[in-house]
């Protein structure tokens, strides 16, 4: 859907009202206006879709224990966290970002994990490895595009072959993000056995990886 500049005339005390209702919504002037026309010509928007997936993925990690939902600050982005057994307890934090016109990628999850502790940023990093390696070998089709960058690892969710409703692409996001969670727990679970570790992860992955998950 694309979106063009329009000259409209509206009553001060109109546009006030509609301020309020963006500024409570966290949210502009504009994409205020476009939402409650969508909603009167029942009409979805791509904000629309986002807000359904966004409630697909909250209602998936609020019937888990290891995922916390964070306080959004943006309404194209869902945070959680997940405490890591290693010293200290620290907590990686999970970002995913929709893109609401992008044909060919629904958005990006960044893990992100705030260290300074050099024994700790090797682990991770071994383990964003060690997931790349996995998705090179089991995933299909068109290859994922990721990036490492110290603590912090960025993943592109394709968009599906099949269009997916947002309850379903929701579901899919969610079942990624707990299957990294669960990959990335049952390393720290083997830090001092590096094949050990291997062996479990990749098991892990396996037995979680669906056709769902595997599509994005």
């Amino acid at each position: 859907m694309g979106k063009s500049v329009y000259s409209i005339v509206l009553m001060d005390e109109v546009v006030e009202a509609i301020d309020r209702l963006a500024y409570e919504a966290g949210t502009n002037r504009s994409n205020m206006i476009n939402r409650i026309l969508a909603d009167y010509a029942q009409m979805a928007t791509p904000e629309q879709r986002i807000r359904n997936i966004f409630s697909s993925i909250e209602d998936a990690i609020s019937r888990q224990n290891a995922l916390q939902l964070m306080l959004n600050t943006s309404d194209a982005m869902l945070s959680m966290r997940s405490a890591i057994r290693y010293k200290y307890n620290p907590s990686m934090r999970y970002v995913v970002e929709l893109y609401p016109h992008s044909p060919d990628a629904l958005g990006e999850l960044r893990a992100s994990l705030r260290t300074q502790n050099p024994s700790l940023l090797l682990a991770i990093g071994q383990f964003y490895k060690l997931w790349t390696g996995l998705e090179c070998v089991y995933l299909q089709g068109a290859p994922r595009r990721s990036e490492t960058q110290g603590g912090r690892y960025t993943r592109r969710l394709l968009a599906p072959q099949q269009e997916m409703d947002s309850e379903a692409a929701g579901q899919s996001i969610a079942g990624y993000v707990a299957l990294f969670d669960t990959c990335l727990k049952t390393y720290f679970e083997h830090l001092n056995d590096p094949t050990g570790a291997l062996r479990a992860v990749e098991g892990t992955y396996r037995a979680g990886l669906d056709a769902e998950t595997a599509a994005l």
